[in-house]
């Protein structure tokens, strides 16, 4: 497995990372000892980037995680806070944000947090600004190591690297969103900080296997969220409608060489980007981890490629897209 630095943080973590929202039981139920066998896989395959957050599974992803860290070393470990009943949407404190990361790290078993992410917070939060003073002071008081921001669009990307403190931006980046290119990604490397891609698949839209007669678990976002009914709609298969994302998958196709599978070709277009420092691609099943990692493996693609990938995005899915990018 290939490694890239992570901004200001200094480690140095696998470009291909794990995506721990599953873990939660969030896209659909996943038992302990599966949660288990895919963590252990991981950690075997040279994936030492975990994310994951407080409200994935009310706790249960952290947990499922503590359990295994002390038989992970190297492993850096990410989480988020933000998001939960006790603060999101309008009761933001500096005690309240102090209080959710303590139990993450609870969780976690750890006595410091790698890295801490404000999970989406609303973007009035972020132009208070009084909340990034708080990570500030919640990393010289040793909670947590490093903090960054997970955010839902381009612009909140932008205003979040204003902040000297900020070592690492999670964003929405694939084949299926790719405005992070003209300004954000280019801003974050001049400020030092990492990119952390998630949605990269966009919700599996790009492993290119949907017809659009699929059905989800009940429990799953992709079945409750498709339209945004949960929360941010560009979450959940990039902001596109399902039905539209499987015509649009299906006319991917076409770009992709023979014998390889979408998705590995869908992950190989993101690394090709030097500002990227890793991609959380989650699984629930052992099976995928492989794929992904075949991703850091496979020669980057042609500068045709890119070209002919980013023109089908602006003429054919840009329009797509719902909700602010």
């Amino acid at each position: 497995m290939k490694t890239r630095r992570l901004g200001k943080t200094g480690f140095d973590i696998s470009e291909i990372g794990l995506g721990c929202w599953q873990l939660g039981g969030d896209f659909g139920p996943l038992g302990d000892d599966l949660a288990h066998s895919i963590l252990e896989d991981a950690r075997d395959s040279g994936i030492t980037f975990w994310d994951t957050a407080d409200v994935y599974g009310g706790g249960l992803s952290e947990s499922r995680i503590g359990a295994i860290l002390p038989d992970a070393g190297g492993t850096v470990v990410a989480t988020k806070v933000g998001r939960n009943a006790s603060l999101y949407p309008d009761t933001y404190s500096r005690a309240g944000v102090r209080e959710s990361l303590e139990n993450s790290a609870k969780r976690l078993r750890v006595d410091a947090i790698d890295l801490a992410q404000l999970h989406c917070v609303p973007r009035t939060v972020l132009e208070d600004g009084e909340i990034f003073v708080w990570m500030d002071d919640l990393k010289k008081d040793g909670l947590i190591r490093n903090w960054g921001a997970s955010v839902e669009t381009v612009a909140e990307g932008l205003l979040c690297l204003k902040q000297p403190g900020l070592a690492t931006l999670q964003i929405i980046f694939n084949i299926f969103r790719q405005d992070a290119v003209e300004k954000l990604l280019p801003a974050a490397q001049k400020a030092d900080v990492g990119i952390i891609v998630r949605l990269p698949l966009a919700s599996g839209l790009l492993a290119g296997k949907f017809g659009k007669g699929h059905t989800f678990d009940p429990s799953d976002h992709r079945n409750y969220n498709r339209d945004g009914e949960a929360f941010s709609v560009g979450e959940t298969f990039s902001g596109i409608p399902f039905a539209t994302g499987v015509d649009l998958a299906a006319e991917l196709r076409h770009f992709v060489p023979d014998n390889t599978p979408m998705s590995r070709f869908a992950l190989r277009w993101i690394l090709d980007h030097p500002a990227v420092s890793t991609v959380i691609a989650g699984v629930s099943k052992q099976a995928q981890l492989a794929e992904n990692v075949a991703a850091s493996r496979m020669v980057p693609l042609s500068q045709a490629d890119h070209i002919n990938l980013e023109r089908f995005y602006r003429e054919k899915v840009r329009p797509e897209v719902r909700g602010e990018i």
